[in-house]
């Protein structure tokens, strides 16, 4: 299911999460009457990455849910006040630059708001998570984003499975091109949810 969510600038926070919070209450509440099982997985890419982790910790702390057994989340933001490779990438456009990414981020929440975990969620408390794969590659200004002593490293601390997949010179959206690394990062994601879901 793709959750047709809201988009700043004409809907910021708390539109979009919001929008992904609502399908995955109903998702949880009809898979098996609609989809005729109960395995379910979350992900995304770039903002999916960052609304997947959001809704993730809404259910828990909102719902006293966790009906996703595995979370892709590639490329994503996980910290909107910024970690060090974003605000050292500069202007050199590779899909994102610092000024796009500051653009995108100033349309979607104001400043006093960043650090917030249901913005951030790089600061949230993120026990009891299902098992997650993060990839990145490392020509990507949210490279920090999912690093070690970042997300995925605060995953693993956290008492939950990641596993972190970095591809080397892979760009921001680099698992939609016709190349290598492409096919090399599709082909681990699906063998990650076949063994998370089995």
């Amino acid at each position: 299911m793709s959750v047709g969510y809201r988009l700043a600038p004409e809907h910021p926070h708390p539109a979009g999460p919001d929008d992904c919070e609502a399908a995955a209450l109903w998702l949880a509440a009809n898979v098996e009457r609609e989809f005729g099982g109960d395995v379910l997985a979350v992900g995304g890419e770039s903002a999916g990455a960052h609304l997947s982790a959001v809704t993730l910790l809404r259910l828990r702390d909102r719902h006293g849910l966790a009906p996703f057994r595995a979370a892709l989340l590639t490329y994503g933001q996980y910290d909107f006040a910024f970690t060090p490779s974003v605000r050292r990438w500069g202007a050199r456009n590779l899909v994102l630059s610092t000024p796009i990414i500051t653009q995108f981020v100033d349309w979607f929440a104001p400043p006093q708001l960043r650090a917030d975990p249901d913005l951030s969620p790089l600061h949230a408390d993120l026990r009891d998570m299902p098992p997650a794969l993060f990839t990145v590659g490392t020509l990507d200004p949210l490279l920090d984003d999912s690093l070690l002593l970042f997300m995925a490293a605060r995953w693993t601390a956290a008492g939950n499975r990641a596993e972190l997949a970095v591809y080397p010179g892979g760009v921001h959206a680099f698992n939609a091109f016709p190349i290598a690394i492409a096919g090399e990062a599709n082909a681990r994601m699906v063998r990650f949810l076949v063994a998370s879901t089995s």
